[in-house]
């Protein structure tokens, strides 16, 4: 039986074995402050280009609150737009994929599915934990390409993620024979 709402998402047999969601808390990364402050240059040079063009008299000053705004938009963005994100995203872990569910204002909803077979899994203990198991190949500035990685990102309970991943990408030559773990065990 699948589980409420993934009819038609979810594979015949595909279970369902952990969902989650980012950290909600406030956190900005140190390379956010080049942006900040690339963005209090952007908008401060309008500000003063906006005052000096305001002498002048007229209207022309206006056209700075273009740049102005672009300006404070960056910062903005910069200080709480991973929040934002991480606040409108939800994780699943399957037993054959990952998903990454996002809802965001501009773009709308998004569901994304990542299979387990054969992946590499990046660990980075927390707390807050992270794990990447694919990458993404983005379009930047002037038809650049860069590869992000992707993944449970500021997550809770990653070691026992990390573990249900594991678990599931281990072939079963991988695994130790059962006669094995029993002798152990004794």
């Amino acid at each position: 039986m699948t589980a409420p709402g993934w009819e038609g998402l979810l594979d015949e047999g595909e279970e369902i074995l952990w969902q989650g969601r980012p950290d909600q808390a406030f956190h900005m990364k140190p390379a956010n402050i080049a942006t900040i402050g690339f963005g209090a240059i952007f908008a401060g040079f309008a500000l003063f280009w906006m005052i000096g063009a305001s002498q002048a008299g007229g209207g022309f000053w206006m056209f700075g609150l273009i740049h102005f705004s672009v300006g404070l938009g960056i910062i903005l963005w910069a200080i709480f737009g991973a929040t934002y994100s991480r606040r409108n995203t939800w994780y699943t872990l399957t037993d054959r994929r990952a998903f990454i569910a996002t809802d965001f204002l501009t773009k709308g909803r998004s569901l994304k599915s990542y299979p387990l077979k054969g992946v590499t899994v990046d660990f980075k203990a927390g707390p807050p934990d992270t794990l990447h198991f694919a990458t993404e190949e983005r379009r930047g500035n002037k038809g650049r390409r860069y590869t992000v990685p992707v993944g449970f990102e500021r997550i809770e309970d990653g070691h026992a993620v990390m573990r249900l991943i594991r678990e599931r990408i281990q072939t079963p030559s991988e695994l130790p024979p059962e006669d094995d773990v029993s002798k152990e065990n004794v």
